[in-house]
């Protein structure tokens, strides 16, 4: 899957999520990038998508001026599963899941719970 691809994936992922998702996001940036940082990879091994930010959940009365929330999307890790195109969309849509429900402040649990693990 070429990047256009990849990214129009992301995209529909994007624009099928449910108001109640789309309602709450707030201050978030979604990218692709295509590998993470060698940094990234010492602090959080091999990696299919990182959130950086301050969780909905944490942010409190002061929170304002904040940079965007940032969700990386890494498609060489995911193109290394080696995944039938069909299944390799549905596992970029888990990944985009996974990383907007940590922007929502939802735990691993609670994500695998929904079946966004």
């Amino acid at each position: 899957m070429d990047r256009t691809e990849f990214e129009e994936v992301v995209d529909e992922v994007i624009a099928e999520l449910p108001e109640w998702v789309v309602d709450r996001i707030d201050n978030l940036h979604v990218v692709v990038e295509e590998r993470p940082r060698p940094d990234q990879i010492q602090k959080h091994g091999n990696l299919l998508g990182l959130y950086e930010g301050v969780m909905l959940a944490d942010r409190g009365d002061h929170y304002f001026g904040a940079m965007p929330d940032k969700i990386t999307i890494y498609r060489q890790a995911h193109l290394r599963m080696r995944l039938s195109p069909v299944r390799l969309r549905k596992q970029i849509r888990k990944t985009v899941l996974h990383e907007i429900g940590h922007h929502l402040g939802m735990s691993d649990e609670r994500l695998h719970e929904i079946g966004w693990g």
